[in-house]
């Protein structure tokens, strides 16, 4: 497996990059902007194909790096469901998988740090965000914080995975770079609590100044999502209404871009045909299954995905392998079942 830990000195941020292969693919946690270019190199040299950027919660000290990976690399971003921020391309839930060729990643709502905070468990390593930090635990005092939540979270997740569990936690600012659930029940000091009230306490007493950076990248840190109104500018974008109108005509192929433990939770479109987005590009190419089916049928490729956003990445895509007629329904599944389309479970 390849694992690296990359480090952001100026914030005292971790990022995390992992791959089950050289050549394979890849995810990355936690990105920092200023540190884009830095991880394009290290994907270059590794020889790795990016396909999902994470993000354990909003942040508040850094800008992500999420859309400017997605720009350079044409990744799915990806966040939990009680994100603020305007669009990722997936968004998960407690007891779902991240997924990527060789690696899968547990997910765990471990909320308290923010209402958005997700701990992902990966083997013997767990990725714990802001919740549970080396000798430390995540301020809760501001973005819907919550000591009570956060308690639970360790208390009651986290803490009960295997003592020998590697804890790799979002930041670091004393030069820790990993610890265990053991070490951390044992020498944390703010796990030496009795009770849910005396943590509470314990947090209400800090006294921490907000983060220097906070009224820059929360802001931005909500506004990552792809723009999707050049697509419409052009006539490749189609609205859900008109998308649940033209369900069933011939002359058109709707493509579901989503994996399919998405489908599965979600629900499917009747007709649809399912092409998982990591996979489009070589399906666009001459001789991919989309790009012949299309030529063979002569019907207009209509694809969709959550909410849009790999979606209309796919159609830039199909724009760029010389395949015209596509188009893709804007703000995907979500704003078909918001319009009242129907699904097939």
């Amino acid at each position: 497996m390849i694992f690296r830990q990359l480090f952001d000195s100026v914030s005292g941020t971790y990022s995390y990059v992992l791959a089950s292969r050289p050549g394979g693919e890849a995810l990355i946690l936690d990105p920092v902007l200023e540190k884009v270019d830095r991880y394009c190199r290290l994907l270059r040299e590794l020889d790795l194909k990016l396909v999902k950027a994470v993000d354990t919660h909003l942040h508040a000290d850094h800008v992500t790096g999420l859309g400017e990976l997605r720009d350079r690399t044409h990744c799915m971003t990806v966040m939990g469901d009680q994100t603020k921020a305007d669009v990722v391309a997936m968004r998960v839930a407690d007891g779902d998988k991240v997924t990527i060729e060789g690696l899968s990643l547990d997910v765990m709502y471990t909320p308290g740090h923010t209402d958005d905070s997700y701990s992902y468990l990966m083997g013997d390593r767990v990725f714990t965000g802001d919740t549970l930090l080396i000798r430390g635990t995540g301020r809760t005092d501001f973005q819907n914080g919550s000591s009570r939540a956060q308690y639970d979270s360790i208390f009651n997740r986290l803490l009960k995975l295997p003592d020998e569990t590697m804890v790799f936690p979002a930041h670091d600012y004393k030069g820790d770079t990993v610890s265990t659930i053991g070490e951390e029940k044992r020498y944390n000091p703010r796990l030496q609590v009795r009770s849910v009230d005396e943590y509470i306490e314990l947090m209400a007493n800090l006294k921490l100044p907000n983060p220097k950076m906070m009224d820059v990248a929360v802001p931005a840190n909500m506004h990552v999502g792809l723009h999707q109104e050049e697509l419409e500018k052009e006539g490749r974008a189609v609205s859900a209404v008109e998308a649940i109108r033209s369900l069933g005509r011939p002359d058109i192929l709707l493509v579901d871009l989503r994996e399919t433990n998405e489908r599965m939770k979600h629900g499917m479109l009747e007709g649809a045909l399912h092409t998982p987005y990591p996979s489009v590009e070589d399906s666009l190419k001459p001789g991919g299954m989309l790009r012949e089916v299309a030529a063979a049928t002569g019907r207009r490729v209509v694809f969709f995905c959550a909410f849009g956003e790999r979606s209309a990445m796919a159609v830039a895509a199909a724009k760029e392998a010389g395949l015209s007629n596509t188009a893709h329904i804007a703000g995907g599944i979500d704003a078909w079942k918001k319009a009242g389309g129907p699904v097939v479970h």
